[in-house]
């Protein structure tokens, strides 16, 4: 089990938490459970609803938005240090692809109510939380200008 130190890390290598101060990274770090997956399962379904933020620790995640919950086309594969599952919690609509263990994980997992509190309890956390998803999506935009500008340079 990963000890504070290793949370507080994990916490601010992700995109979700790094503009967090590493204050209010305690009690977030104190409020994750650890959770055991293996080959093959799945964290969580397309379209259900959530209520869990992952922190991957150790292992591999491939995340597949086909409707098929059994396709293996995967738009992402995750490794230690990322996160996953963090838009149901911020948005509560259900999942909007499916969580794929490609090796055995183990994961941090946080629940919504729980963060909720933390919230409430240390409104700098949502502070620093809008700050890592507006630059994880400035980020975003970036890739599909440069993307963009390759389609048009090729024709």
């Amino acid at each position: 089990m990963p000890d504070l130190f290793d949370r507080l890390m994990l916490l601010k290598q992700s995109p979700v938490f790094s503009m967090v101060s590493t204050d209010d990274l305690r009690v977030v770090a104190q409020a994750l459970t650890q959770q055991e997956y293996f080959t093959g399962d799945r964290v969580f379904e397309i379209n259900e609803q959530g209520d869990f933020l992952y922190l991957l620790v150790s292992g591999r995640i491939g995340i597949s938005i086909e409707q098929d919950p059994s396709s293996t086309s995967f738009i992402a594969t995750l490794g230690p240090g990322d996160s996953f599952g963090e838009m149901n919690l911020l948005d509560g609509l259900p999942r909007s692809a499916t969580a794929h263990v490609l090796e055995d994980s183990t994961v941090l997992a946080l629940e919504k109510t729980r963060l909720k509190c933390l919230i409430q309890s240390y409104p700098d956390i949502s502070i620093g939380m809008l700050r890592s998803l507006s630059l994880r999506i400035r980020e975003a935009n970036t890739r599909l200008l440069h993307a963009k500008d390759q389609v048009t340079q090729e024709h």
